[in-house]
């Protein structure tokens, strides 16, 4: 069994390809680990190995691919959104206890003055363009060292929660949870080295690193990096680089598709063998729409971070995907459970997603009360609390019925975001819509929903309510519509309920 990203990755014959970019050669899964015993040489040289904490900013790329890849086989990383603000920096690289600090050459960013200030080594990346796509040297002022490499039980990646509405958790994940979890995502998508993932995801987050990236390297295959999600260059990418498939966010896809008619040549000479969406719920007419335009199976899976992403994943054909439906156990067990007694319920019965498995963390760090409300044990098991409402079908297949702390209680009438989502899509002006709570005096509660409105179209405030009016029981819908040009998004560009409220001035 493979317990590290090491054994993982090293079985694949030398000439395959791993890495690619725009206007890079290939790197090689042979150039990886030569890359591998370098950079890790490097940290060795100057006293940094298992166990030490290296955070990562850098821009999305294949340098900031190689560099996970290649470090995690021998220290802690840390990658961080290089967006953040200087006491965003100050906060997570505190809070990691980070000994090093990873830039580019050229950096000159807020990660530095907090580098400084806390006396954290700074460690300047370089590479030549003309090199292999991910080839780097990590300028370090010393010798190199025999490579250290890490066990399974080591933590190889480090990522905070959130956020949303506490201070952030830092979630460890362990070498073995890194594996487990690039298995069982390699296993749902049949994934060989025959395939390539065209990735746009973020390279500081979970669905870029393990589901795009790491889960490609395992199987074989290669990760053809962007410098991120842009509509522009999507169909320009899927053209030059021809991959098998990609993964992204709901709003990344209905991104791609408002662009798609205008480079239908391009998509009908580019067969996708499938398409994957995760890290926020695709509404079903997406996924049709997806479906039928890009001609290819589109495969909605659930991931979160403490699961080392991914949990249930609907499969490929010729098993049925179902909308609307995050799919069935894809790596650890997934039940509902009683919120109140910790019961384990029978299919069929909503309740709280619980999960265990090999991929789930061994809990947030230095956080005793956060592990003794998330975690539990039952039945011979230990089980992680998702925080999200759901109910399985008599197939198996778990339909996520919204975040339970997103639940709008409407004086004491629960409504399911998701579930009003659903309706006001089917509108034919609406492109995109978010549904989210928001203060009544006396309720406590009301239903508010945000949207989007599809090229050319028109819709106003009251044509939408009195849509939703004929579909839904008078207390769901939504007693606010607002029509913006785009919905407030986060740095992942999944689309935020909580807080939502407040962005749009709608708390007075």
């Amino acid at each position: 069994m493979s317990d590290t990203i090491r054994d993982l990755l090293a079985a694949h014959a030398d000439d395959l390809h791993a890495l690619g970019a725009p206007d890079r050669p290939w790197l090689t899964h042979g150039g990886l680990r030569d890359l591998t015993a370098q950079a890790l040489g490097a940290l060795n040289g100057i006293g940094i190995g298992p166990g030490d904490r290296v955070a990562i900013v850098l821009p999305n790329g294949p340098e900031m691919a190689a560099a996970f890849m290649t470090m995690a086989q021998g220290v802690t990383t840390a990658p961080l959104n290089p967006a953040y603000r200087e006491d965003e920096f100050d906060f997570y690289i505190t809070d990691l206890k980070a000994r090093a600090l990873v830039v580019a050459a050229d950096y000159d960013g807020p990660a530095l003055p907090v580098a400084e200030r806390h006396g954290v080594q700074v460690i300047r990346l370089t590479h030549d363009p003309a090199s292999p796509a991910g080839w780097f040297e990590l300028e370090t002022g010393a010798a190199g060292a025999a490579p250290e490499y890490a066990d399974p039980d080591d933590v190889a990646l480090v990522l905070h929660t959130s956020g949303t509405t506490s201070r952030p958790k830092i979630v460890p994940l362990l070498q073995r949870n890194l594996a487990a979890s690039a298995r069982h995502i390699g296993t749902t998508l049949e994934l060989t080295p025959e395939d390539c993932c065209l990735n746009i995801m973020p390279l500081f987050h979970i669905h870029g690193l393990i589901a795009a990236t790491l889960s490609s390297l395992a199987a074989g295959g290669a990760t053809w990096c962007t410098p991120g999600f842009n509509a522009l260059s999507f169909f320009g990418w899927l053209d030059a680089v021809k991959p098998t498939w990609y993964t992204a966010v709901p709003t990344m896809h209905q991104t791609i598709l408002a662009r798609a008619e205008r480079n239908r040549e391009i998509v009908e000479r580019n067969k996708l063998r499938f398409v994957r969406s995760s890290s926020a719920s695709l509404p079903p007419q997406v996924m049709t729409a997806l479906e039928e335009t890009l001609a290819a199976p589109v495969i909605e899976s659930y991931g979160m971070t403490e699961a080392t992403h991914q949990m249930t994943s609907n499969p490929l054909p010729p098993l049925p995907h179902k909308a609307g439906s995050v799919g069935i156990e894809a790596g650890p067990l997934v039940r509902t459970a009683d919120v109140h007694d910790n019961r384990i319920l029978e299919y069929g019965a909503t309740g709280e997603v619980v999960i265990s498995g090999p991929n789930v963390t061994p809990g947030y760090e230095a956080n005793d009360a956060a592990n003794a409300s998330s975690f539990f044990e039952v039945e011979g098991r230990r089980w992680f609390r998702t925080g999200d409402q759901g109910v399985f079908d008599d197939e198996g297949y778990l339909r996520i019925t919204g975040r339970l702390k997103e639940i709008i209680n409407r004086g004491g009438e629960k409504i399911s975001p998701l579930e009003v989502d659903e309706v006001l899509m089917d509108h034919p002006a609406v492109q995109q819509v978010v549904t989210f709570a928001m203060p009544h005096a006396k309720l406590g509660e009301d239903v508010a929903a945000a949207v989007v409105l599809r090229e050319g179209q028109e819709a106003s405030e009251r044509d939408i309510r009195d849509f939703a009016a004929r579909h839904l029981a008078d207390f769901k819908v939504p007693r606010k519509v607002v029509i913006l040009p785009e919905i407030p998004k986060g740095a992942t560009g999944k689309l935020q309920r909580i807080g939502l409220a407040e962005k749009l001035g709608l708390t007075g």
